[in-house]
């Protein structure tokens, strides 16, 4: 049995349903978050107060994994948001699968150099 070739149409198919896969997941978790927050008494403050900016990313991911697990709104509206971020990197390494299928070199060093930026500027975000 012999399968067609994979071809650029192919590609922008699948990245395109991924690309749409990705945001409406992430509209779904925040919608889910928007409403178990209002279902949970939030009430916006009055007076807003400045972040710590002394914060480290391991207090702040801790933070976030704790409250995602108790189920609170506001996390799970984080959720969402960490949907929609990591959409495009999800994208790039999935063309990137695809040009090593099409054997298209170019483009998968291109995609290489991206991913890594991309990686490099989400691992040092919280670096001071």
């Amino acid at each position: 049995m012999r399968t067609r070739p994979f071809t650029d149409v192919d590609l922008n198919r699948s990245v395109g349903n991924l690309l749409r896969l990705g945001v409406i997941l992430s509209v779904v978790t925040s919608l889910i978050g928007f409403i178990k927050l209002f279902t949970e008494g939030f009430v916006m403050p009055k007076k807003y107060k400045m972040l710590d900016m002394g914060s480290s990313s391991e207090k702040v991911w801790g933070h976030f994994w704790d409250s995602l697990c108790k189920g609170e709104g506001m996390a799970i509206i984080q959720l969402g948001i960490l949907l929609l971020i990591l959409t495009p990197l999800v994208r790039i390494i999935f063309a990137l699968i695809g040009y090593l299928k099409e054997k298209d070199y170019v483009y998968v060093i291109i995609s290489t150099i991206v991913l890594t930026i991309m990686i490099i500027s989400f691992l040092t975000g919280y670096a001071h």
